[in-house]
């Protein structure tokens, strides 16, 4: 995978969305200015990392905790955003002694409806994602601002059908791990107010399984925090993972 690391203090890994990679930070990493060492891989099939396609949360999982390792022994913070939320679930999950405490946002913890028919539909409008137009009208959904709206272009229309397929695929089938209510680092669950009923109960659902965790619901929001309130969001790691 591809790694930007950049600032110095405490470690966090920054872990993206679907279909972005991880310029979708910088917003964030702006309001936090360099107080800690910001670990900030491109997911594979995303990005920088599109020459490997994305296989699974399984494999995903397993070379995250690799990176830890090799680049930060001593254990992270963590934050993910949709996709990179559950594998942050996952890690803190399934390998605690590498993470130091959480921040989750948009995380999808419960099956999705009807999987069968948005798979089929995902295949249909796969090769869409190539097309400038479509992938400006997605940007505007996540409110993906000016300055990096040719980002998102650039990845949209770099993204294989494969990794299209086996992201979105594992995103909506994903549950929420037995292991979560065992994690002992601190947490906040991030939500916008506005997103779908099926993201607002899975808020709920992360934050209840997990005691002395903290459900924050951001107002205006809707699945768009990092770049519609990232000065909060910045806060939220400051307070949450400054340990």
């Amino acid at each position: 995978m591809h790694v930007d690391i950049t600032g110095s203090g405490q470690p966090i890994l920054f872990l993206h969305g679907g279909g972005v990679s991880g310029w979708m930070w910088r917003p964030v990493l702006r309001h936090l200015a360099g107080a800690f060492r910001a670990i900030v891989p491109d997911l594979p099939g995303h990005g920088q990392s599109r020459g490997m396609d994305y296989v699974s949360h399984d494999e995903t999982v397993a070379q995250l905790a690799g990176l830890i390792r090799e680049v930060a022994p001593s254990g992270v913070g963590l934050i993910g955003f949709s996709l990179g939320a559950q594998l942050a679930m996952r890690l803190a999950s399934e390998h605690p002694e590498l993470v130091r405490g959480a921040v989750i946002v948009s995380g999808e913890a419960r099956p999705a409806p009807l999987q069968s028919t948005t798979m089929a539909l995902l295949k249909w409008a796969a090769p869409l994602a190539r097309r400038e137009w479509f992938a400006r009208l997605q940007a505007k959904q996540l409110s993906v601002p000016d300055d990096l709206l040719g980002e998102y272009v650039r990845d949209s229309q770099g993204i294989s059908r494969v990794t299209l397929l086996s992201s979105v695929g594992e995103n909506i089938r994903f549950t929420l791990p037995g292991a979560w209510s065992a994690f002992h680092g601190g947490t906040t669950v991030m939500v916008g107010a506005k997103e779908r009923p099926l993201m607002r109960d899975s808020a709920r659902l992360i934050h209840e399984a997990l005691d002395g965790s903290r459900l924050v619901v951001v107002p205006n929001a809707a699945h768009d925090v990092p770049f519609t309130h990232p000065e909060l969001l910045a806060d939220v790691i400051r307070q949450q993972l400054a340990v």
